[in-house]
């Protein structure tokens, strides 16, 4: 545009100065639509499951490897061991009730080459087209968590597209701890060229489209010599790239204590408050994966006329990602090998007034 004498002084335009219908959307550019920009409340934008990490099924203290509190499983493999278990101490005024917690219960000091500890999410494939890897327009993502140690310094998350039939390609990138004891929210974004690569963005970074793993997130406590050698911030198909070397040994220590919790994951670039679902939406989510049945009555039911049975069915209360393992927890003897993903039937071989079966239905990934 062009000025008689001086260019006027720009100024920022309120609401009065705009004629009503003069702003349509054909005079928006597209580059001017950004996230920022746009009102919106995107209902189940966090892909991570119990992020704020309210639901803890299994119960709320854990000494062994395996599923905790729900959606997350510790891997710790090292000469020293680790407590997981749901705590109150939280972040002051941010919403959250409870967090995850690790604590080092024997410290190891040297961490051999071949060890490590992680703690991890799973993620179905199936849930994640819309991110569109394996093609030129795949999306970046970002994910935000608070985070408090007594051990300051260099950690690592690990993000890991999951092979699936194609190749799986791994990414760690470090964060920083930088106070003890302290809470301290991190913002990670994760691009599907980071490193200047390719990989995500050709047809073998397609993340599988089932309910297998397509997937993961790490959050890497210690790693070994056979583990650390990645390039932060850098996609490789290399597997087994937890970190870098310049990640810190957690389990150095029995004073050392790790919390975790408002774990977001979302498409784009831009870090958004952290979505709070209510309780029972959070749970059924959970159940997809976890189920615990625990009967109150006992019943009597015989099968057939010439041999009685004890027969118990029921359904679960959502749909399960895959059949599930169904594992009696009471000590009656039921037979547990009829499941589908929707429901359960099991019997006993001799007719009585049984309880019903206490049991557990794993269909984690």
């Amino acid at each position: 545009m062009s000025y008689i004498g001086s260019k006027p002084a720009d100024k920022v335009l309120t609401a009065s100065d705009i004629t009503d219908g003069i702003v349509t959307t054909a005079k928006i550019a597209d580059s001017s639509v950004t996230t920022e920009k746009i009102v919106a409340d995107t209902n189940f934008r966090n892909i991570i499951i119990n992020g704020d990490m309210s639901i803890a099924q299994r119960g709320t203290s854990f000494t062994s490897n395996g599923y905790g509190l729900d959606r997350f499983i510790m891997d710790e493999s090292t000469d020293g061991a680790v407590t997981v278990s749901q705590d109150t101490t939280v972040p002051s005024g941010q919403g959250f009730a409870t967090s995850l917690k690790v604590d080092c219960t024997t410290a190891d000091g040297t961490i051999a080459a071949a060890q490590y500890a992680q703690l991890t999410q799973f993620i179905e494939g199936q849930n994640l087209q819309y991110l569109k890897y394996g093609t030129s327009s795949a999306e970046s993502l970002t994910l935000s968590f608070w985070v408090r140690s007594t051990k300051t310094g260099t950690y690592c998350v690990r993000f890991v597209k999951e092979a699936g039939g194609e190749t799986r390609y791994e990414c760690p990138i470090e964060y920083t701890i930088s106070s003890s004891d302290t809470w301290e929210k991190k913002t990670i974004t994760l691009s599907p060229t980071a490193g200047s690569t390719t990989l995500i963005t050709n047809s073998a970074g397609a993340i599988v489209n089932s309910n297998a793993s397509g997937f993961r997130l790490a959050w890497i406590l210690a790693s070994g010599s056979n583990f650390n050698s990645g390039t932060n911030n850098t996609w490789t198909s290399t597997s087994d790239r937890l970190g870098t070397s310049n990640q810190v040994n957690f389990l150095d220590s029995t004073s050392n204590n790790f919390y975790i919790t408002g774990v977001q994951l979302e498409a784009g670039t831009t870090a958004s408050d952290f979505e709070f679902l209510p309780v029972d939406v959070n749970e059924q989510r959970c159940l997809r994966y976890y189920y615990i049945h625990n009967p109150t009555a006992a019943f009597y039911a015989p099968y057939a006329s010439h041999d009685a049975y004890n027969v118990y069915w029921n359904n679960f209360p959502v749909p399960m990602r895959a059949t599930p393992t169904c594992t009696e927890t009471s000590s009656n003897s039921w037979s547990m090998g009829n499941a589908t993903k929707y429901n359960f039937a099991g019997y006993r071989s001799s007719a009585g007034n049984y309880m019903p079966p206490t049991y557990t239905a794993n269909a984690e990934l």
